[in-house]
């Protein structure tokens, strides 16, 4: 395998430390983005780096691979640690895609599985930016190297591609630097995290599930510490009007200290609170959006990108559109969403339907515009309250929302292109790779608005973890741009990528076998609808109780109570199904 010669390579020169980071601090044109941070890298290490977008996550990577410097502290290298880089945004050398990547049989089992095969030959200048990145990628695959240091290398793969590299990750024995908002990847490949937050940094020993848990003690912590400093000014306060009455400056000013120690609040973490996205929508009618017998040609092309689709989004859709790359599924977002017309065939959509497309293009975003600007949009002054607050919302207050958007990192600008889409109140989401570039707090609130945002949604997306708990029904578009469903779900149809296919002569018994990783995948996805159905009863449990709390009427204390017994009665019925279900999996 790829990633096992490259180990041996690793263990043959002998490394033990590859980079260390001592003091090291970096800042970007407006604001400091970390420091005084110290790190050792060594050989085996699997560093997983995570923060909210515009902590300076790929500013570090930048400052381990040797990119750029920093603006304090040191760097040392280990003699003779190779380091292997891909950056957010790669440059590539001019040429050939095999230029670019190199020769030799990594080269070209890198290609071929991130679905770059067909291109050797092609100018590096006229590809897309998607396809560039995948080239990087190859290209750092493929080289020798004691370090990979990775910055968001899923973008632009499409789920199988996303499941061989993790197998590769987990396969090397080389050190490994790595920003990713895929979850199940930081989750397979990490041994430890380093988080950035608000120019500190905060290192957790364990793979993503461990610095979970260290995030939420640390939180837990956080808002002991301010009970216990909330009490104290209490005491204080309480003491204080307990004496005469204040007739100098010194008592009024400890009076007025204190009561701002009571309307204070903690240290903010790196998001003020969850990410608030439940405003109003347009009412939906019947009729949403249909093709019938839809084909799509690109001009010049011989061949269709998409062929006779037929589909129906229904009001409450929560539709997961999935293919290899280049199979068509943003020119379905663009039929869909009205940009693109088809070749033949015939799209419909109802009379109230509103769409808001979140689509790759972040970066088309008006670089002078101010945040405030592109909030408002052409039909509103900007600085409204209502304005105001949705970008507060969004973590766009403060001097962010005067900021231009050059300034911006790339997971903000992804940010606030969400937040312009979001705005304009659609009832109909079309997102296609939303989670390319954000952080993992807004993805997870993305996630939980999702859940329960009452609009038809249609995803693409190569990130497993938001499509498990987003999407509802799965489609695949093939490299012949037919639109078929998906048996199995989405862990079938990434247990079908990635399996040979199946020959004529294929034995009964191997066929069956094969259709064994579709019958798990059944089992995995009503485990996953059971807790999601779980999640809302306990939601509903929890919204109950509350109530029930902040009432005294014993007739809607008695409603109340009903309702909370029959809400708590569905959770426990849930549970005993998904333990049931889990032990048929496990047997």
């Amino acid at each position: 395998m790829l990633a096992r010669r490259r180990g041996a390579g690793s263990l043959g020169s002998a490394v033990a430390v590859l980079v260390d980071l001592q003091g090291v601090g970096a800042r970007s044109a407006e604001r400091q983005l970390f420091e005084d941070l110290s790190i050792t890298i060594s050989a085996g290490d699997r560093l997983g780096v995570v923060g909210v977008n515009g902590t300076g996550k790929s500013t570090l990577l930048a400052v381990v691979a040797g990119a750029s410097a920093p603006a304090t502290g040191a760097v040392r290298r280990g003699r003779g640690a190779r380091i292997s880089y891909l950056s957010q945004e790669p440059s590539l050398p001019a040429g050939s895609v095999a230029e670019a990547v190199g020769t030799g049989w990594e080269a070209e089992a890198a290609l071929d599985r991130l679905g770059m095969a067909g291109w050797s030959e092609r100018d590096v200048e006229n590809l897309s930016g998607g396809q560039r990145k995948r080239v990087a990628l190859a290209a750092a695959l493929a080289r020798p190297a004691e370090l990979l240091v990775l910055d968001e290398p899923t973008n632009h793969l499409d789920l199988a591609a996303v499941a061989w590299l993790q197998a590769q990750l987990v396969a090397m024995r080389g050190g490994l630097v790595l920003v990713s908002h895929d979850r199940h990847l930081l989750d397979a490949v990490t041994t430890r995290m380093l988080e950035l937050d608000r120019g500190h940094s905060h290192l957790h020993d364990g793979g993503y599930a461990s610095y979970l848990d260290a995030r939420a003690e640390r939180a837990a912590r956080s808002e002991q510490a301010e009970a216990v400093r909330r009490n104290l000014a209490r005491a204080e306060l309480a003491w204080l009007r307990r004496g005469a009455p204040a007739r100098s400056r010194k008592p009024r000013a400890r009076l007025q200290a204190a009561a701002r120690t009571l309307e204070g609040r903690p240290e903010p973490p790196a998001h003020r609170g969850d990410l608030q996205l439940a405003f109003g929508a347009p009412r939906l009618g019947d009729r949403v959006i249909e093709l019938r017998r839809a084909s799509f040609v690109h001009p010049g092309a011989s061949a269709p990108t998409l062929s006779s689709v037929d589909l129906t989004i229904g009001r409450e859709e929560r539709l997961a559109i999935v293919g290899p790359n280049g199979s068509g599924k943003t020119t379905l977002l663009d039929l869909l969403a009205g940009r693109r017309e088809p070749t033949t065939g015939t799209l419909s959509a109802g009379p109230t339907v509103s769409v808001g497309y979140y689509d790759q293009h972040g970066g088309q975003l008006d670089g002078s515009a101010r945040v405030r600007e592109l909030v408002a949009g052409p039909r509103r002054l900007p600085g409204s309250p209502e304005d105001q607050a949705l970008m507060e919302r969004f973590w766009f207050g403060g001097e962010l929302a005067f900021a231009p958007v050059r300034t911006l990192s790339g997971g903000e600008r992804r940010r606030l292109q969400l937040l312009v889409v979001l705005a304009a109140r659609p009832n109909v989401l079309l997102l296609d790779e939303p989670t390319n570039d954000l952080d993992l707090d807004t993805l997870r609130s993305l996630e939980d608005f999702l859940e329960s945002w009452p609009g038809a949604l249609v995803v693409v997306s190569h990130d497993r973890t938001f499509l498990e708990r987003t999407a509802e029904r799965v489609l695949a578009l093939d490299a012949g741009g037919r639109l078929e469903a998906v048996p199995g779900g989405l862990d079938g149809w990434i247990e079908r990528a990635a399996a040979p296919p199946v020959s004529p002569g294929t034995p009964p018994d191997r066929v069956a076998a094969r259709a064994a990783p579709e019958r798990a995948a059944a089992h995995g996805r009503r485990l996953r609808e059971i807790d999601k159905e779980m999640a809302r009863e306990k939601r509903r449990v929890d919204q109950l109780a509350a109530q029930m709390s902040a009432t005294t009427d014993h007739r809607e204390l008695e409603q109340l109570g009903r309702e909370a017994a029959a809400a708590q009665s569905r959770l426990e019925a849930l549970e005993d199904q998904w333990l049931h279900l889990a032990e048929q999996a496990g047997a």
